[in-house]
This record gives C-alpha cells, structure tokens and sequence, in this order.
C-alpha cells in the first residue's frame, strides 16, 4: 500500500498492492491495522455505502455538520468517477480549495476524505459502482450540500448538464455557507 498525499493537508489517494494472474485479480481495499500504519490516520468505520451511477451523474457535493460528521474512504468498485473533494475547514491554508481524482475499477485508487470536507463525484461511465466507507452514520438533519458548479469553488467538472438529483440542482453557494469545520480537525 502506498500513500500519496495531495495539496490538501489529510486529504490522501490510496494505490493498493493489486495482484493479477490466470485467474483475475486479488486486493485487500481496507485493513485497519495497514491503514493505520500507513496513513497514520486512526479511524473506525461504521457504516459502508453503496451506488450505481450512469454516465453523467453528478452526485454532490455532500457532508454533515458537527457533531455528525464523516471520513470517507471511497472507491470506485467498477466503472469510473471524478470524485471531488472541497476543504471546509475554517483556517486550511487550503480552506474553499479542492482536489480531484479519477477511481475506477481498473486502477483501483481509493481517496481518503476526513471530516471536514464536502464530497461528491461524477460518474464517467455507465454503471460506475462507487463504495465507500464512513467514519461516522447518515444523519438526515445534519446533511448539507453545496452546488456542484459554484464558480467561487472552481470545479472543472467536464460536463455542463449533468443528471442531478433534486436536492443537488437546488443546494446553496458556498459563499452563503458559514463552515462549522474547524483546522486541523480535533479526534
């Protein structure tokens, strides 16, 4: 396992050891022990999550407020995704910044997102299965959203109509977001 950090302190892109032969392929997505030892990072996970998503949908950008909030270990299980991640810690050097990165099924990355982040993806491809493990339970008062293609958050999605839920079309600007997330985040 190999962990690369990005420009934005916490968040992380996990390449794992992937062994192929004849047969297929094996990896092992989590071990909490690895996971520890490597990222340094000390989490217990208590919810998994699972979607399919078809060629452009944009789901996102998501998180909940303290005291519900959520790490997220995510990948994407088969297709691809253009997973986001926004910096809402009041403070980051990196505060209203993002990252991007592309999971799919072939290369296998996983993004590590800690608490303090909004997330959200769009699939590149039909039947994009993204998984992801949860620092923390869905708390339906606690969730939050801001709008995907806010220009103040400067996101080059690559698409300009994307299928959207509801809830995502309608979600406020982060300028109108006073951030409860604190830097760095306290365990």
């Amino acid at each position: 396992m190999i962990v690369h950090s990005t420009a934005i302190d916490g968040l992380l892109i996990i390449e794992h050891d992937v062994y192929s032969d004849d047969r297929g392929y094996f990896f092992e997505p989590f071990n909490a022990k690895r996971f520890a030892k490597t990222t340094g990072v000390r989490v217990n996970f208590v919810q998994d999550n699972e979607s399919q998503s078809d060629a452009g949908t944009l789901r996102g950008l998501h998180f909940q407020v303290p005291p519900f909030e959520q790490g997220k270990l995510v990948r994407a299980i088969s297709g691809a995704v253009l997973d986001v991640a926004v910096d809402l810690r009041v403070g980051s050097p990196t505060f209203g910044q993002h990252a991007s990165i592309v999971l799919s099924g072939a290369n296998k990355l996983q993004l590590w997102i800690p608490p303090g982040f909004a997330h959200g993806f769009l699939a590149l491809e039909n039947r994009s299965v993204v998984g992801y493990k949860c620092s923390g339970y869905y708390n339906r008062e606690a969730e939050r959203s801001l709008r995907w293609e806010d220009p103040d958050l400067g996101i080059d999605w690559g698409v300009e109509n994307p299928l959207l839920s509801a809830k995502d079309a309608a979600a406020p600007m982060f300028r109108d977001f006073s951030s409860p997330f604190l830097y760095p985040d306290e365990p």
